[in-house]
């Protein structure tokens, strides 16, 4: 979730709470993780956006809205793993507009990760993915599932080593990415940029709507076409509602429309 600093984008930035009743051992994992984010730490919270750490994982949630549930990174899912056993794998969409067909070891840069979705899907394709994530909310949702997929039996063994996360502003990040030795330049970059969401807001699902209370939609989106144009060495992947303008109002040389999204896809000769 591009550019900008995130205290100005960011509507209000929840505290990490815990449980009642919670033990001696949560709560100093909770505190441990609000000092690593940046975040405050608020032991009784009753009401607001707030981040859950309970013992099975960390949580975005509303207390003022407890029908809405709860938003957690959860890469062992019910619907991840269908999505990765029998999503059609190679012939997935977001496969075919980062251009997996015939390749091995592809190197992705999603620069605006949020929950990490897309990037799992093609790391679950075999592609290495380096994921960027500005709000620390948010980063910190992904750590924690990429956390616990490290004891899950059927995700240890390869989604550690394809999947890395970076805590920062993606077109800084971008245009300073070869200044790190160990970052890899990827051969494709991603971009996903939240989008301002037009239906009623009991029609949008519990993330989005959780998302939009936190974040906002990108309205320096447009800032990440160049230098991911810059930093790609094949392609840029650009995920779109259906009817949204161009990034940047930049047309791209492949339009691969679907029923709900589009993906831009920008070749870099």
């Amino acid at each position: 979730m591009p550019d900008k600093l995130t205290t100005e984008r960011t509507k209000s930035t929840p505290v990490i709470t815990v449980p009642d009743n919670a033990s001696p051992a949560l709560i100093k994992i909770a505190k441990n993780n609000a000092m690593h984010w940046q975040l405050g730490f608020d032991e009784n919270a009753t009401h607001g956006l707030v981040l859950m750490q309970s013992e099975a994982h960390l949580a975005l949630k509303q207390l003022d809205e407890p029908k809405v549930g709860e938003v957690f990174v959860d890469f062992a899912s019910d619907a991840l793993t269908f999505r990765r056993l029998h999503g059609g794998g190679k012939k997935e969409a977001v496969a075919k507009a980062v251009g997996l067909k015939g390749q091995t070891d592809w190197r992705v840069l999603d620069a605006t990760a949020g929950l990490g979705r897309d990037a799992f899907v093609l790391a679950s394709l075999g592609c290495n993915i380096d994921m960027i994530e500005r709000s620390p909310v948010v980063a910190a949702l992904l750590a924690d599932g990429l956390e616990r997929a490290q004891h899950s039996p059927e995700l240890s063994a390869w989604l550690p080593e394809r999947m890395h996360l970076h805590h920062g502003i993606a077109v800084e990040l971008m245009a300073n990415w070869n200044s790190t030795a160990t970052n890899v330049v990827p051969d494709v970059v991603y971009l996903d940029p939240m989008f301002p969401h037009r239906k009623k807001s009991a029609a949008v699902k519990k993330e989005m709507r959780l998302f939009q209370q936190l974040l906002g939609p990108d309205e320096d989106a447009d800032a990440l076409l160049a230098p991911a144009l810059a930093l790609a060495k094949k392609r840029v992947v650009v995920k779109r509602p259906a009817g949204a303008p161009f990034l940047a109002q930049q047309k791209p040389h492949i339009e691969m429309q679907g029923k709900a999204n589009r993906f831009d896809v920008y070749l870099i000769n």
